[in-house]
């Protein structure tokens, strides 16, 4: 049997149908506008989000350093969550690059405080920095934000001209746990970037969505950054087949989380971070009589499976379920944590525990664990 890997669905492997896809595809020189498969992925990512256009980018780091560059001009200032992806993990790009400020407002999964939105709106002030773009994540670390509070942060902004970026690495996910189209979330933000590389499963890139004007600008962002790529319909492919036939399969992935959550919450010492898992991520804290992080971690490596503990030392680890975890592996999962948890090691394992362990970010104050 084969190793159960939830760390990430970004480890996800492209099906022999997208192999096959992509070997097919039509190549051309990007930079000139002329490959044909990049053509058609861009047209059908626009037309999925409801944008007027799109731009194809090697992975979704680029595409929100892109959005800075594009929405804003050095010295602005960007109101994001307190846990989101471009403050936290994306090595500072937004002030060393895009020369942005970030400014963080309380946030709770993946919701935002919009009071304090309106608040940390900058006035019109030579002393101040530009308040120039609000930032939301959807989802956001397994959560997803309603779209009731989605819109009231789009009537806020459009109230005070402000353009909203939403990065929606997956929002294919969002989308199916709300149970509406991409573009019904999209409507309600200026821009969106997305990957194709996590949960449907294409090996390289991410797209950027957005008005023609905006899109302009973040190609010329693009080429700043390296991101211009000649003949890249070769890697672009997966994403077009992606849209076209890896979106509705998620139900599946939505499903084994739950299967998988459910499961653990019967374990002593084990505490499911929320009530519903809404999509395929989701974390567990452990307390006594379960071992610490680390050590369940480096355990069900021995067994078969992969997992990322937090990379401070606290007591929780990030599962994620994706293409090519089936049903039979989230039973298997929940046996491996049962003996790791016992203090069970595997029976070929090393007379020695290895110490090889995944290092996950937890989110900054994340939502109650366990509550």
């Amino acid at each position: 049997m084969g190793v159960i890997d939830l760390r990430s669905d970004t480890v996800t492997l492209p099906s022999p149908e997208m192999r096959r896809f992509i070997h097919e595809a039509e190549l051309g020189d990007d930079v000139y506008g002329e490959d044909p498969t990049i053509n058609r992925l861009q047209a059908r990512a626009a037309e999925m989000l409801g944008k007027e256009a799109a731009l194809y980018v090697p992975s979704g780091t680029m595409g929100n350093v892109v959005a800075h560059l594009a929405w804003c001009q050095a010295g602005d200032e960007v109101i994001c969550g307190q846990a989101a992806h471009t403050l936290n993990a994306e090595a500072a790009n937004a002030a060393r690059v895009a020369g942005t400020q970030l400014r963080t407002v309380p946030q709770e999964g993946a919701s935002l405080d919009l009071a304090a939105i309106e608040r940390t709106i900058r006035p019109d002030d030579p002393h101040y920095p530009r308040t120039t773009l609000i930032w939301v994540e959807q989802p956001s670390n397994g959560w997803v934000m309603p779209l009731e509070e989605l819109t009231a942060i789009s009537q806020l902004a459009r109230a005070r001209a402000i353009p909203v970026h939403m990065d929606g690495a997956r929002i294919f996910n969002a989308a199916t746990a709300l149970g509406v189209p991409a573009a019904e979330i999209a409507r309600h933000v200026d821009s969106v970037m997305f990957c194709v590389s996590k949960g449907l499963a294409a090996p390289v890139g991410s797209l950027l969505v957005g008005p023609g004007d905006f899109i302009g600008r973040a190609i010329r962002g693009r080429k700043m950054v390296g991101g211009s790529m000649r003949q890249a319909g070769v890697i672009a492919a997966g994403g077009l087949y992606a849209l076209d036939h890896m979106v509705e399969r998620l139900t599946e992935d939505h499903e084994n989380a739950r299967r998988l959550a459910d499961g653990l919450r019967a374990q002593p010492g084990v505490a499911i971070d929320r009530e519903d898992v809404q999509t395929n991520i989701f974390f567990i804290r452990l307390s006594p009589p379960a071992p610490d992080a680390r050590t369940v971690s480096a355990r069900l490596r021995e067994h078969g499976l992969l997992c990322g503990a937090a990379k401070d030392g606290s007591p929780i680890i990030r599962l994620v379920t994706h293409y090519g975890i089936e049903r039979e592996d989230i039973d298997r999962a929940l046996e491996m944590f049962g003996e790791a948890l016992r203090g069970e090691r595997a029976a070929d394992a090393p007379p020695t525990p290895t110490p090889e362990v995944t290092e996950i970010e937890v989110p900054p104050s994340p939502a109650p664990v366990g509550v």
